[in-house]
């Protein structure tokens, strides 16, 4: 299955279920000499791992992991074209993973009216910039945050789900070895009474 995502010197960043003994592939548009950044990380599922591969236009492998939980890679495109990236799943028979994504091309565009003169910039638009890049620092901090948070929430279900099947298992345990201490006592007592009328 393939999905395509598009975009000049932009990017994407998503989150996207990969089924088990699936491959999910994306593909961008990039120029030639354009820095791009490829960043990826398993949220949920398994052993929170698959495989990755980066394909450039000529099927060159650029970059290429297996069973990794989360990674990073950047590189500059040597022609240009339509580049692939492909999440595999397909060495899992039953775990469905949730995987995130962050594919940026190309440098941000800088704010409007800063660098469309010659002159230096003025405290203003120096403040500004400053301002505009601590927020885009914010943004990267809270992304990884909030999949760190969904994936300890993960986990945390997970061993929840484990303790709760756990704790029924003990209670039927304890009320099948009550059941079956009555009925030896019972047996006992049984013997002792028919013991007692043949006498």
């Amino acid at each position: 299955m393939c999905c395509c995502c598009g975009g000049f010197v932009s990017g994407v960043e998503l989150t996207f279920e990969l089924p088990d003994n699936a491959k999910e592939c994306f593909f961008e548009e990039i120029e030639k000499g354009t820095e791009s950044t490829l960043e990826f990380q398993v949220v949920t599922g398994g052993r929170y791992d698959v495989d990755i591969e980066l394909e450039g236009p000529g099927r060159q492998i650029l970059y290429r992991e297996t069973k990794q939980q989360y990674g990073q890679f950047q590189f500059t495109a040597d022609i240009t074209g339509t580049y692939q990236v492909c999440f595999s799943n397909e060495f899992s028979t039953f775990s469905h993973k949730l995987v995130y994504m962050d594919f940026q091309v190309g440098d941000e565009p800088q704010l409007p009216g800063v660098g469309e003169h010659y002159t230096a910039m003025t405290q203003m638009e120096s403040s500004s910039q400053k301002i505009h890049e601590d927020l885009n620092s914010v943004i990267d901090y809270q992304t990884h945050h909030r999949l760190r948070e969904s994936q300890s929430r993960k986990r945390a279900e997970d061993m929840n789900e484990r303790v709760l099947f756990w704790a029924v298992g003990e209670t039927l345990g304890i009320l099948v070895i009550t059941v079956g201490q009555v009925m030896v006592l019972k047996n006992f007592f049984a013997d002792k009474k028919t013991n007692q009328a043949s006498y």
